[in-house]
């Protein structure tokens, strides 16, 4: 009797003249989407009501020369970027798990003043979803923020929350740059006269460098993109080329929208409009554009409001969980933080300033507490980082990031100080 074949494990058919099967193609696209999710995520997150705010501020007050501290706010946040997707996406662990590992007890207050930041800045997120949608549609801003915050408490519902979440930051980000895109257009910016002043501008304001730096990476935005890196499974040391590569374009597309929301509005004001001054943005593009140019400024804002909504909640909830808690009670958690903001918003009867203002200041106390522990890990815990050697070079342009986030938080603490003690 002829005995039975014995057993050999079933092997993939080979590839025909380099052509990668189905199976691979779906994995190297699911984790394209994953990448471009993160990237947009993190650069969303920045680009929020308060982002909008900033820029048109600032363009207002120096004009040509606001080129200049744009562009030296993209290098110091690629900087402090390239260092935090690095050190979290080859570890595999959050950031604050990692604090928790470099000292007892920091893994604790980091998730504590992320949380406790990302809560009251998300009020402001869903107050500015309301007023978006009441310069594009007329609805009333608080009809629009509860609105917006079903939306939102939609995405993170669905059965598939991780792919929608990547799908829809990513269209709305390309909305929101497109909209902006053509307001600049319209608005016809003297764009030599800004190049010409990034390398010599006819002012200098080190205010307005370290201020849009602190909007562009300061609390829950440093670790948005690279939070969700961690989700999507691209960690280790293996990944370093996208985790680099993905970090760098996070913050550039962020440099992107700041550089067009910047053109468009120094175009109206170089040629000689009047803005309103308690509302540039808003006059900015209605002078550019008329009524089309309003309707363009409410769908950016609430782009840039609702995205904002999406990655601060998401965000906070990553510093309440670990890495091995269920993706369904994130979700649910996400969910629960969303509401909470939401109606804390319909509750209350005006603006909430001073409540920005305390957000603020801890957003501007995080960066250098998370940034400096992540760097420690980097220089001095190569065991956290699966015995990987950390790049001297990025290490050092880190720690001289990491000197101005310092500034940044004493910068940041006035007025806080001045709010509890005034």
């Amino acid at each position: 009797m002829t005995p039975p074949p014995a057993h050999r494990e079933a092997t993939p058919e080979p590839e025909a003249d380099g052509i990668p099967s189905a199976g691979e193609a779906v994995a190297a696209a699911s984790k394209r989407s994953a990448l471009l999710g993160a990237i947009f995520l993190m650069a969303t997150s920045a680009v929020g009501p308060g982002f909008i705010t900033q820029t048109a501020q600032f363009t207002l007050q120096l004009g040509a020369a606001f080129a200049c501290a744009i562009v030296l706010s993209i290098i110091v946040d690629i900087a402090v970027q390239l260092n935090v997707w690095r050190v979290i996406g080859i570890s595999g662990l959050r950031a604050h798990e990692l604090a928790g590992r470099v000292l007892p007890g920091a893994g604790w207050a980091l998730a504590g003043l992320v949380v406790l930041g990302g809560l009251v800045f998300n009020i402001g997120n869903v107050a500015g979803t309301g007023l978006g949608l009441d310069a594009l549609l007329g609805v009333s801003p608080k009809v629009g923020g509860a609105i917006s915050a079903v939306v939102a408490i939609a995405i993170f519902l669905s059965r598939r929350a991780g792919v929608a979440l990547d799908r829809i930051v990513v269209v709305l980000g390309i909305v929101m740059v497109i909209a902006t895109l053509v307001i600049a257009v319209t608005s016809r910016p003297p764009v030599g006269e800004a190049l010409v002043n990034v390398v010599a501008p006819e002012q200098f304001s080190f205010l307005a460098v370290t201020t849009i730096i602190g909007g562009t990476v300061g609390g829950y935005i440093t670790y948005a993109g690279a939070h969700r890196l961690l989700d999507s499974g691209t960690t280790g040391v293996e990944s370093v080329r996208d985790i680099t590569r993905s970090s760098v374009t996070g913050i550039l597309v962020t440099g992107v929208m700041r550089i067009l929301l910047f053109l468009a509005i120094f175009g109206v004001i170089a040629g000689g409009a009047a803005l309103n001054p308690d509302n540039v943005a808003a006059s900015a593009f209605e002078s550019a554009a008329g009524e089309f140019g309003l309707r363009a400024f409410g769908l950016i804002l609430w782009t840039a409001a609702i995205t904002s909504v999406i990655g601060a909640s998401y965000t906070s909830v990553s510093f309440m969980t670990t890495s091995a808690t269920p993706a369904r009670t994130r979700n649910l958690l996400t969910v629960g933080f969303i509401a909470v903001t939401s109606v804390v918003f319909l509750l209350i009867e005006k603006t909430p300033t001073e409540l920005l203002i305390f957000a603020g200041a801890f957003n501007g106390m995080i960066l250098p507490l998370g940034f400096g522990l992540l760097l420690w890990v980097a220089w001095r815990r190569r065991d956290l980082l699966g015995g990987y050697r950390y790049p001297g070079l990025l290490l050092g342009v880190g720690v001289l990031a990491w000197l101005l986030t310092l500034y940044l938080a004493y910068r940041s603490f006035l007025p806080l100080w001045e709010l509890w003690f005034s």
